[in-house]
């Protein structure tokens, strides 16, 4: 008789267990239903408002600089596969051979980019680039990935895949979510922090993430973007 009760007491505290994981999934997936919502709520909001300046813009690169107006830098996204992130043109067209022949000539410019993957004076970009760039403006259409469902309003920094080999044991983390319009990378110094903050910033969202800490995120943003904390 003892053994029975043994048996009915352990089966009920298995079917409680497998109650509490169920009640995890039923959580998580409740919450990255209402992230999606918000992500598209968000960014066909801010699209709309911001549709004058889209327009405004795409003509002034138009007239001073020529097609193409967008480019489609391959990212990598969730899962790992791969994305077109959206930005305004803001280089010149053949940027890359002039990258390296720049590099090659410039030692401490090379350091410099190997660390951050960022240079302060890049003679890639345009006058008109620089401007958008410092004003976050050449991020804008951005906004259509996150309504693609691309990325999202808040997330990691989205990486090309040369990038990955800095990321190491943290890249499986890194693909388990959509990299983000803006992010704890973007409210912490953007380009001013190296490349091992940088990847210590995106674990760090990825383990603590939360439906408010992506509020607080954006909230933070405004202020970074206005400052143009980081910004080159």
């Amino acid at each position: 008789m003892r053994d029975v009760n043994a048996s009915a007491s352990e089966s009920g505290v298995q079917r409680l267990f497998v109650s509490d994981k169920t009640k995890l999934r039923m959580s998580r997936r409740l919450s990255l239903f209402v992230k999606r919502a918000l992500d598209v709520l968000l960014s066909l909001t801010a699209l709309l408002v911001l549709a004058p300046l889209f327009l405004i813009t795409s003509l002034i690169l138009l007239v001073i600089q020529g097609k193409p107006i967008f480019i489609g830098h391959r990212r990598i996204g969730r899962g790992g596969g791969m994305f077109p992130c959206l930005k305004f043109r803001t280089m010149v067209n053949n940027n890359e051979e002039l990258l390296e022949k720049y590099l090659a000539a410039n030692p401490a410019e090379r350091a410099e980019w190997a660390a951050t993957r960022k240079l302060k004076n890049d003679p890639r970009v345009t006058p008109f680039g620089a401007f958008l760039r410092k004003s976050s403006i050449d991020e804008i259409p951005q906004l259509v990935n996150v309504v693609l469902g691309h990325m999202s309003m808040v997330g990691p920094r989205p990486i090309v895949p040369s990038e990955t080999i800095y990321y190491g044991q943290n890249y499986a983390d890194y693909i388990r979510v959509r990299p983000g319009l803006t992010g704890l990378w973007q409210v912490s110094g953007r380009s001013d922090a190296d490349y091992v903050k940088r990847v210590q910033l995106d674990a760090l969202y990825v383990a603590n993430r939360s439906l408010v800490g992506d509020l607080m995120i954006m909230v933070k943003t405004i202020p970074a973007v206005l400052n143009a904390r980081g910004s080159y």
